[in-house]
């Protein structure tokens, strides 16, 4: 069992706890930043064009109707469009065990009861010096296949080692606690639709901040499988008889009526929309996504393949955010429950991408996997690790550049607190995938983006 700081559990009661109605997330702590999409407004739907229940945040205005015409009309246009999937591992992943400088003695010094031995995991590819954790060993085969780009060295400066904050930082783009919307959110508002809920879908059953927007709605859903076509609403027997029809209307796409031809077009794309969805759940009642390739036996590949099928049925998702399973503040024990964690992650993301290729629309995903900070380098006397400063990250996804982004910086030239240098800005990634994968200036969503050095992460 991990040991956490009262930190991060405080933090983790916080954010997970149901906001009152119309008060979006939870508050936390005074003195600590309010996470993003704090005080959005919020609904629960069932649309019945995607047949899912979903809770709509920024869109309660909306009717259900209205919300499911601009899911059907976006779905449309959303055929082929690029999107980025962002995972979180909450706690602080420990970097110098997620790679392991393993061939140098200050490492086995600094940790004599943690460090990895030469030979318990794979040499990370174009840099002997640092070794795989073993559980991530589906991470080393894609990163050698070149489909997975490492960042082994990924913070910003003057880091802060409250998870409350640094999380925050991640999640809005920027070093501003008083920042209100996340960094994909604001993408939304530069690329998404007033009416399309699913364009920014959290999959974690609460709002993910960086999804959290100013202008455009975006939708939580706890898995792809809560499809719910009952309601207290006016759902009735009529409307069953009514939707057996509403694929007629499509004949009428043609009509020199303007308004009559858009009609039908939305009523013909809901339509599909629906049936689509009949493939994702058995005569059991249980969620069947059609999966090309085997996933892990658990909630957050369970995730996964239901995102893997909604973006294959043409749902039109174009980023998705969710939690990674296990606690990485592993400040005692560390070692076994850090590999359960990491072996369940890349388990999962490998099927994932498997998925993705077998279905033949990997060429549109990104995976980007961030923690909010590594720890220290030093050991401490629990066996395990304390709050540090530069972590990891992984870019997965046939169109990643591969390779690795920043270089490792060694232990021999620590901060004053001992921990690893980051080398290269999470901010300066924003940057270079908002305008190398979503072509869009990074200047309308990052508010430093001027200053921010570009890195390569998109191959041809």
């Amino acid at each position: 069992m991990t040991h956490h700081c009262d930190e991060f559990t405080r933090a983790s009661l916080m954010r997970r706890a149901v906001a009152e109605a119309g008060k979006g997330l939870p508050a936390v702590e005074p003195g600590m930043p309010l996470p993003a999409g704090t005080g959005l407004d919020r609904r629960t739907f069932v649309s019945r064009a995607a047949g899912l229940a979903l809770t709509v945040y920024g869109g309660s205005a909306a009717l259900p109707g209205l919300l499911d015409d601009g899911i059907a009309r976006a779905a449309e246009a959303a055929r082929g469009k690029r999107v980025l999937v962002s995972v979180f591992l909450p706690g602080g992943a420990d970097s110098l065990s997620v790679l392991a400088p393993v061939g140098d003695p200050r490492y086995r010094r600094l940790r004599p009861g943690l460090a990895l031995k030469p030979g318990d995991g794979p040499v990370l590819h174009g840099d002997g010096r640092l070794h795989w954790h073993p559980s991530l060993a589906p991470f080393a085969q894609l990163h050698r296949q070149g489909k997975l780009s490492v960042m082994p060295a990924i913070g910003y400066a003057h880091p802060d080692q409250s998870h409350f904050t640094s999380r925050h930082y991640w999640e809005v783009g920027a070093l501003d606690v008083h920042e209100s919307t996340g960094w994909l959110g604001r993408l939304l508002d530069v690329v998404g639709d007033s009416d399309n809920a699913l364009q920014g879908l959290s999959l974690d059953g609460s709002l993910q901040p960086a999804l959290a927007t100013a202008r455009v709605p975006v939708a939580t859903l706890a898995s792809p499988a809560e499809y719910s076509f009952g309601s207290h609403h006016v759902w009735d027997v009529v409307n069953e008889l009514m939707e057996d029809a509403i694929g007629d209307l499509g004949a009428l796409s043609r009509s020199k009526d303007p308004v009559l031809a858009h009609a039908s077009r939305t009523a013909a794309q809901s339509h599909r929309l629906k049936g689509e969805l009949a493939r994702f759940v058995g005569k059991d009642g249980k969620a069947k996504y059609g999966s090309k390739a085997e996933y892990p036996e658990n909630d957050f590949s369970n995730r996964l393949a239901g995102l893997a099928a909604m973006l294959d049925a043409g749902f039109p998702i174009r980023a998705a955010a969710l939690s990674g399973p296990g606690d990485y503040d592993t400040h005692a024990d560390q070692a076994g429950p850090l590999a359960d964690g990491l072996k369940a992650v890349a388990d999962g993301l490998a099927a994932f991408q498997q998925d993705l290729e077998r279905r033949g629309i990997a060429g549109r995903v990104l995976t980007l996997v961030w923690s909010e900070f590594g720890r220290r380098a030093e050991q401490n006397a629990s066996n395990g690790t304390d709050h540090g400063a530069a972590g990891t990250a992984f870019l997965i996804g046939t169109k990643a550049r591969g390779g690795t982004i920043g270089e490792f910086p060694g232990l021999k030239r620590l901060d004053r607190d001992g921990n690893l240098r980051a080398t290269v800005d999470f901010r300066s990634v924003y940057a270079s995938l908002l305008e190398q994968w979503f072509d869009v200036d990074a200047g309308r969503v990052l508010p430093d983006a001027r200053k921010l050095r570009r890195v390569r992460l998109v191959g041809s």
